[in-house]
């Protein structure tokens, strides 16, 4: 009789013990060939693609943020401003950069960290200056664009994201970098060809980091993820240098039940700022970017044109986002 009850109690715990792990888990694709199980994140803080969306109006309102116009000073004010009131400690990096074409223009960094005691951290980034002239529209090409998708929408995550971190303090420290000048690059076509003509503000932080010695275990850059039916790949970059990482971000948006916008396909190179980050300042970086399968470019339909305006920007891609980086950050 006590032999047949310690049977039954080894069966009892057996099934509980799976039943927890059936639960806990998620059986999740790694890639075409290979499944993997990854745990439920920690518990973390909402993240509001209410909020997110106005901070993407807030900063269309002020106009292109064109280095040199009076609308980039406008808008760094208030990143700066509201980044502080998020209870991050604020570093500025300011400079004179000169673009493909000698010409000189401000450069203003924002660095927001939090935690900053805490040596395990992870970086999260973006650009937040707008494109200087709409080189792939059919109109108006001379003209700076809003840049609602193209700059404001990774920037609104982040500041959503930097909301909820001094709501919720997490384990790790965060680093969020705002870069400038990200987007003044060289047109196709003018002139000859300058090398390393985008990303001059992640450029010039990779080289003059805003500590001595800074490093971090990953980051994230985020660039266009605002626009409705956006689909994001495995980029070859940040396969190159950070696979692993980009494997876990994958998988946990998948765990979120985000598989209609996250897809583990292998597309190719872009040359962005995690491009730098992972080159000069050797932190393994990836690009969560939208990727269309079906322009000459590869990217978003409306990049660098006047159409990449408010209207274009769709509040569940935010959270998709803003979610998956939120949980990675509570899960590092």
């Amino acid at each position: 009789m006590e032999i047949q009850v310690m049977k039954s109690f080894r069966l009892l715990i057996t099934v509980c013990l799976f039943t927890s792990l059936l639960f806990s888990c998620k059986w999740l694709k790694k890639d075409e060939s290979e499944v993997v199980v990854v745990e439920e994140t920690l518990e973390r803080p909402d993240f509001s693609p209410d909020s997110a969306y106005e901070y993407v109006a807030k900063q269309v309102a002020f106009g292109p943020r064109v280095p040199g116009l009076p609308a980039q000073k406008a808008c760094f004010d208030y990143l700066k401003e509201k980044m502080t009131q998020f209870g991050a400690q604020v570093t500025v990096q300011e400079a004179k950069l000169n673009i493909y074409n000698g010409k000189e223009v401000p450069m203003f960094n924002l660095i927001a960290s939090f935690n900053p005691d805490i040596e395990k951290r992870i970086l999260l980034c973006a650009h937040w200056d707008s494109r200087p002239f709409a080189d792939q529209d059919t109109a108006k090409k001379n003209l700076p664009i809003d840049g609602a998708n193209d700059g404001a929408s990774g920037v609104a995550v982040l500041m959503e994201i930097a909301r909820q971190l001094n709501i919720k303090k997490p384990d790790v420290g965060v680093d969020i970098i705002f870069f400038d000048v990200e987007d003044y690059g060289q047109p196709d076509g003018d002139g000859d060809h300058v090398e390393d003509s985008y990303a001059l503000g992640t450029q010039y932080w990779a080289k003059n980091p805003h500590k001595p010695n800074y490093t971090a275990e990953n980051g994230i850059l985020l660039d266009m993820v605002g626009a409705g039916d956006a689909l994001f790949t495995m980029e070859g970059i940040s396969m190159q240098y950070a696979p692993e990482f980009n494997r876990k971000v994958w998988n946990i948006a998948i765990q979120m039940g985000y598989a209609d916008y996250f897809n583990f396909r292998m597309t190719e190179s872009i040359i962005d700022d995690h491009y730098y980050i992972n080159k000069i300042a050797a932190i393994p970086t990836i690009d969560i970017i939208h990727k269309d399968l079906n322009t000459a470019s590869g990217f978003w339909k409306y990049w660098h044109t006047h159409e990449d305006n408010l209207s274009k920007i769709d509040k569940n891609t935010l959270k998709v986002v803003g979610e998956t980086v939120l949980a990675t950050v509570y899960d590092f």
